[in-house]
């Protein structure tokens, strides 16, 4: 080993005493906080502490969900001033959630259980931003006086120009109609005798489109319970609609303007039509589905004051008919002949099936009525709308007045009926009861009949 000299031993003892000096006072720093949590528990005398800052909150993690998007969400209408106890009036309330649901994307309107929300009619207006689901949980009221709800042609809750619309729910709207149905001043008289409900609607859409009602039950509406106008993409399933039998022009269901709807799986029972197609419908699927009470299922009245139908490719499947006036029908007007003579109806009504049909304690089963008039003065006129390829297949059951009623236009006749598995047992009860009736009325049978239905003529038409 070579010798070392005093200078070189000198820097290298100093180079270690640095380092270890480094460590050390690493080490205390690393330390500190708890040392003084030391001294300051055992009474020592050490420096004291420095105040801490303030914290802003912990930084948030870059792998944590993304926030909402703004102005998304759900708003229930609790936050916005309801208050739920079926007394005060939550209007305000109601459109301010809504205001606040159109400006966000998406997002969710909330009407909370357990709680009874009084509404005069309102417009829950488009376009939105994005698709809103109406989660409908409580109950939503109507209010019974007139002056709630104003005046003119009115619906009570109106969903109007929107696309992607979702009412959903097991909530309930209770329109409170038996406080209309027995009132005898003379305005609501004379709204209560219009028809296509025009006035008085439960729920009422317009001019939208991918719209689904689900779960939901709406009752006892002064007139129509649910209404789709110049819509298109309707879905509604899981729904009840109930109001008396006696109840004056409630429909359960109304169709109008509107294309592409399926209405399946749910309960119908009202004091009118159970579903009501009208003018403007093609591709209609209704399937499974209960009605009764009411006055079954019906297209029509079309017609009216010289006005031009079109309805066509619409399917009925799968229904049952309980204590109904009518099981399936087809009506187009006669015109109202009072002060001047207008001409009958123009227009069709075409491709329509009425398919697996099952009736119980049903008045008439199937019926095509084209002198159609609900005042005690009507006049037959020469035009009338054309009626073509309608079906009906397995139509079973029993009825209690008259098994078939075809009633057609002298100059118009009904062209290209077909009847298949028709099964129709009377249930004898009192008052009298008919044969099957049928008028210009033309078609084929596809096999025998129960009653035998003789009176359709062969063919498409005379």
């Amino acid at each position: 080993m070579g010798r070392v000299s005093v200078r070189g031993l000198a820097t290298v003892l100093l180079v270690v005493f640095v380092a270890c000096s480094c460590f050390a006072t690493c080490g205390a720093t690393r330390d500190l906080p708890t040392w003084l949590a030391g001294r300051r528990g055992s009474g020592g005398s050490g420096r004291p502490a420095p105040k801490p800052k303030p914290s802003s909150g912990p930084s948030p993690s870059p792998r944590s969900s993304p926030p909402a998007p703004q102005g998304g969400g759900a708003f229930s209408v609790l936050d916005y001033g309801a208050k739920g106890d079926g007394v005060t009036d939550d209007t305000k309330a109601f459109q301010a959630a809504w205001a606040a649901a159109c400006e966000g994307s998406p997002s969710k309107v909330l009407v909370p259980a357990d709680s009874d929300f009084l509404v005069a009619p309102i417009s829950f207006s488009g376009p939105c931003k994005s698709n809103i689901v109406f989660q409908l949980d409580g109950k939503i009221i109507a209010p019974t006086g007139g002056k709630a709800w104003g005046s003119g042609l009115l619906q009570w809750l109106e969903f109007r120009l929107l696309k992607g619309i979702i009412i959903q729910g097991q909530g309930i709207i209770e329109g409170q109609g038996n406080a209309w149905w027995s009132r005898d001043d003379p305005i609501w008289t004379s709204r209560r005798r219009m028809t296509s409900c025009l006035v008085y609607q439960a729920v009422r859409f317009y001019g939208s489109s991918d719209v689904t009602v689900t779960g939901i039950t709406i009752q006892n509406s002064p007139q129509c319970h649910l209404k789709f106008d110049s819509s298109h993409a309707i879905e509604v399933f899981g729904v009840t609609v109930s109001s008396p039998g006696d109840s004056p022009n409630t429909d359960g269901i109304h169709l109008q303007n509107s294309v592409g709807v399926s209405i399946h799986d749910t309960n119908l029972g009202c004091g009118d039509d159970c579903i009501s197609v009208q003018t403007g419908c093609s591709n209609i699927m209704v399937k499974n589905v209960n009605c009764g009470p009411g006055h079954g299922i019906s297209i029509g009245g079309l017609g009216k004051d010289n006005t031009q139908a079109s309805v066509s490719n619409v399917t009925v499947q799968n229904a049952n008919m309980v204590g109904t006036m009518t099981g399936v029908r087809i009506k187009t007007w006669q015109v109202i002949h009072i002060s001047s003579v207008l001409e009958g109806g123009s227009g069709y009504v075409k491709n329509i099936r009425f398919s697996k049909i099952k009736l119980s304690q049903v008045a008439t089963p199937i019926v095509i009525d084209q002198f159609y008039c609900d005042q005690s003065k009507c006049r037959n006129q020469t035009s009338a709308v054309a009626l073509s390829d309608i079906t009906y297949d397995g139509v079973e059951g029993t009825y209690t007045v008259q098994p078939v009623y075809f009633a057609c236009s002298d100059t118009e006749p009904c062209r290209s009926i077909h009847l298949d598995g028709i099964q129709l047992e009377l249930l004898k009860q009192r008052g009298p009861t008919l044969d099957p009736f049928c008028w210009q009325a033309y078609g084929d049978l596809q096999g025998p009949t129960e009653p035998p239905i003789t009176c359709l003529q062969n063919g498409n038409s005379k």
